[in-house]
């Protein structure tokens, strides 16, 4: 089954615009997924129709609410969120965080071979990790605490950066053991086409660095 217009009708349902060879790209990038998760075991997810909704459309369903340029996805994995955010826009500077040496010569490949100019690959435990430039987004679907992830990513965000945790169902009581000195700004409950399971966005700002 051809997955591009499945891809196609997920995208527009996400009022996401994205050119044919930016489609071809997460394509490309969810075969190269299929093709490494054989060796590497990198997703639990084994069909090609269920990776483009759980890991491609879900990835991208956060887009239209970031403002970023600078952007770290933490625990990057197989590269979600960050090779689709990569593909979709261009003009940030993404970096793929992962401490897993498997997983980070796969994203480096990945990268390598989908043209990525605007990724890099750092292989670092996040809390050892002390980039040059500080990042305006931090990301992760990576992590089951939204209290573990903000204390080990703090030191990532820039001055004025946020923490961005993707989520399942509203996390009532996570949020309620965050530390004092990060907030929630904001959780927004996301729609991801074909998906049925509850999906949310956490927001949290960082008044003391």
């Amino acid at each position: 089954m051809s997955l591009a217009r499945p891809l196609a009708a997920g995208l527009s349902a996400l009022g996401l615009s994205l050119d044919a060879i930016q489609q071809q790209k997460l394509l490309d990038y969810l075969a190269l997924i299929a093709k490494w998760n054989k060796v590497y075991n990198l997703t639990a997810v084994r069909e090609p129709e269920a990776m483009l909704t759980q890991h491609l459309l879900d990835s991208l369903a956060v887009l239209p609410h970031l403002h970023a340029t600078r952007v770290i996805d933490v625990g990057s994995g197989a590269g979600l969120p960050g090779i689709p955010f990569a593909i979709a826009r261009p003009a940030w500077k993404i970096a793929l965080l992962d401490s897993n040496h498997k997983k980070a010569t796969f994203l480096r490949q990945a990268c390598l071979e989908l043209g990525l100019t605007n990724t890099e690959v750092v292989c670092e435990r996040v809390e050892q990790y002390q980039p040059s430039e500080k990042f305006n987004t931090v990301i992760s679907r990576a992590f089951s605490d939204l209290g573990e992830f903000a204390r080990l990513t703090a030191h990532l965000a820039a001055k004025d950066g946020k923490l961005y945790a993707m989520k399942g169902v509203y996390p009532h009581d996570e949020l309620g053991r965050l530390p004092p000195q990060f907030k929630a700004q904001e959780v927004i409950p996301l729609t991801v086409p074909g998906m049925d399971a509850s999906r949310h966005l956490v927001i949290m700002g960082v008044e003391e660095q």
